[in-house]
């Protein structure tokens, strides 16, 4: 076995240039790893785990094109012993169990020290996964928290537009009375009393974006 075949190979994909440089510049200055590709958006980061079957993957969230969750489950599909470690900005319960659902390994924050990311790295590489402590414990609150249908997600997705009830109905061609009642379960799943504080609720989560 060469030297470098021994290393961990690594694919960043992010869609900010100077950050996947920096994470570059993280990676390369460890002997035992090196990056073999940059994917700037999901579809590039699909083209090129499939060009380089990279032994560990670094996926932001959000990207354009196709998000890192439709990245993740791609890849994930087409290669069962994929190791994707989501990294990203958000912490929201809903972006991790969305990202861990998908298939990944690992959840880190993109504020993570480059020690604990290598460390990450290779522990993803030995086929466990890495959780931090505080990913862990939002992740259980997610999993008890009761889940949202396809459509209470519709309808909260359009009140986050600014929609008001009668918009809603048109736009999803439902009674005014059947929004009011999707509204109702939703305030109840996400424990507030009214649609603004749901709203900020579902944004904070990271259930909606705006």
């Amino acid at each position: 076995m060469t030297i470098e075949s021994s290393l961990i190979r690594v694919l960043i994909a992010d869609d900010h240039a100077v950050f996947r440089q920096g994470l570059t510049t993280i990676i390369d200055r460890d002997p035992n790893m090196t990056v073999i590709g940059q994917a700037e958006d999901g579809q590039q980061a699909i083209d090129l785990y499939r060009e380089h079957q990279p032994d560990v993957t670094l996926m932001d969230l959000r990207m354009p094109q196709i998000g890192g969750v439709e990245a993740i489950t791609a890849i994930c599909a087409e290669f069962k012993p994929a190791r994707i470690i989501v990294l990203t900005t958000y912490d929201g319960d809903e972006d991790i169990y969305r990202g861990l659902q998908a298939g990944a390994k690992g959840y880190l924050l993109k504020d993570t020290k480059s020690n604990e990311l290598l460390n990450a790295v290779r522990t993803v590489h030995r086929g466990q996964q890495y959780i931090p402590p505080e990913v862990g414990a939002k992740l259980v609150q997610r999993i008890n928290t009761p889940e949202l249908s396809a459509r209470e997600l519709e309808v909260l997705s359009l009140m986050a537009q600014g929609m008001n009830n009668l918009d809603i109905a048109t736009a999803l061609n439902i009674g005014e009375s059947t929004v009011k009642s999707h509204i109702n379960r939703i305030l109840s799943k996400l424990g507030v009393s009214d649609r603004t504080q749901a709203v900020i609720m579902a944004v904070k989560r990271g259930i909606v974006s705006l």
